[in-house]
């Protein structure tokens, strides 16, 4: 109906061309090329109900003119409704009025109803859509769908290349921190940006957080433990100014660089002992961020580095892991947006009895903030 629709359409616009009406045969002309686009683009999707992208009118948008498209996308669903048909005889017969005008028998009266129909229609089809996706429900009807056409997101999206459970979910939790224990490596939510998470106890994926990364062998990477009682257990060899400072910024987004040694062994490093921090030093963070602390407690300490390659920006989106770098990872634990958009502020404290601290690296927490804290803790 709507091809033939369309195929009038073009008659009744070569026939104003004849008659000189260039107005009229310009809006019919047009409206005979979205008409024949329109149905067949139906005929399209009626075939290939998993096609992407396919443009058509959807839901309660369809009774708008045939210029009024909707991608179908997944578990999204494509409907002809009674509105949409009723607007289509409508025009139709309107195109019969205008051959009969440019044949000069068209009763005027006929024509002054079926113009009354036809705005009657789209006044009453536009106020339902309006109405209908304002308030999120059916309040005006636009009749029940003659036919649809339906996509599965199962059918249009790939598998995503690594295992990518939700952060909110205990099961997806465990997930990852079993996949930590036996050795993988996995990008993990941090209260800054994400990152690439290693377990302490399996030297050769700290070595594998390196070649994921591309990253230069020189620079050191940190570990996160879950609170400062783990740090105490380990009973480090740490001066009252140090634990005062740390109980201040932890948790959070500083990392502070303090002396290594063998307690790191007790901490539960383990046999990454010398693949994390530097001969002498390591940064230790501990994050505010629930699901990470509990991961933690699951796997004991892991080594952290940002999740992007190196020289890039961080990745502040689960799905920016996942693109860039999901095809060398086991897993990915999703949990939307990060909380900053840069990385943690690092803090040297080796010396921090001889000379105070020194900011080695400016990130979501201010250099200001941090040495007015130290200031503050040292007053005391």
């Amino acid at each position: 109906l709507i091809l033939i629709g369309g195929f009038v359409q073009l008659l009744a616009g070569f026939l104003a061309f004849r008659k000189y009406d260039h107005l009229g045969g310009a809006a019919f002309l047009t409206f005979s090329a979205l008409w024949s686009s329109y149905g067949a683009t139906r005929i399209i999707a009626a075939a290939s109900p998993s096609l992407q992208n396919t443009t058509v009118p959807s839901g309660n948008d369809s009774h708008l003119l045939p210029t009024g498209t909707a991608h179908l996308s997944a578990s999204q669903t494509s409907a002809f409704n009674v509105v949409l048909l009723c607007m289509t005889l409508a025009m139709e017969v309107l195109t019969i009025c205008f051959l009969l005008f440019t044949l000069e028998k068209l009763p005027l009266p006929f024509e002054i109803v079926m113009l009354s129909i036809f705005s009657i229609i789209c006044f009453y089809g536009a106020t339902a859509s309006l109405a209908n996706c304002m308030f999120g429900k059916d309040l005006m009807m636009m009749g029940p769908p003659l036919f649809t056409v339906e996509s599965s997101k199962k059918d249009i999206e790939d598998p995503p290349p690594c295992i990518c459970p939700k952060s909110h979910c205990t099961s997806g939790l465990r997930t990852i921190a079993d996949l930590l224990n036996t050795g993988a490596v996995c990008g993990v939510p941090t209260d800054t940006v994400y990152a690439l998470a290693a377990s302490c106890k399996h030297p050769q994926a700290i070595e594998k957080v390196y070649r994921i990364k591309d990253r230069p062998q020189e620079k050191p990477i940190c570990i996160f433990i879950s609170n400062l009682d783990q740090l105490r257990a380990a009973s480090p060899p740490i001066s009252p100014l140090l634990w005062e400072f740390m109980e201040n910024v932890y948790p959070g987004g500083i990392g502070c660089i303090i002396k290594k040694g063998e307690w790191l062994k007790k901490l539960g490093v383990g046999a990454g002992y010398s693949r994390v921090g530097t001969q002498d030093s390591i940064m230790i963070r501990v994050p505010d961020l629930t699901v990470l602390v509990h991961l933690i407690d699951m796997t004991g300490p892991l080594a952290i580095t940002s999740a992007n390659p190196s020289g890039e920006v961080d990745s502040t989106h689960h799905d920016m892991v996942i693109s860039r770098l999901g095809h060398k990872l086991e897993g990915v634990l999703c949990d939307g947006e990060s909380d900053e958009v840069v990385a943690s502020t690092v803090v040297n404290c080796t010396k921090i009895d001889e000379s105070g601290i020194t900011i080695v690296r400016e990130g979501c927490i201010p250099a200001g903030k941090v040495m007015q804290i130290f200031e503050s803790v040292k007053n005391r």
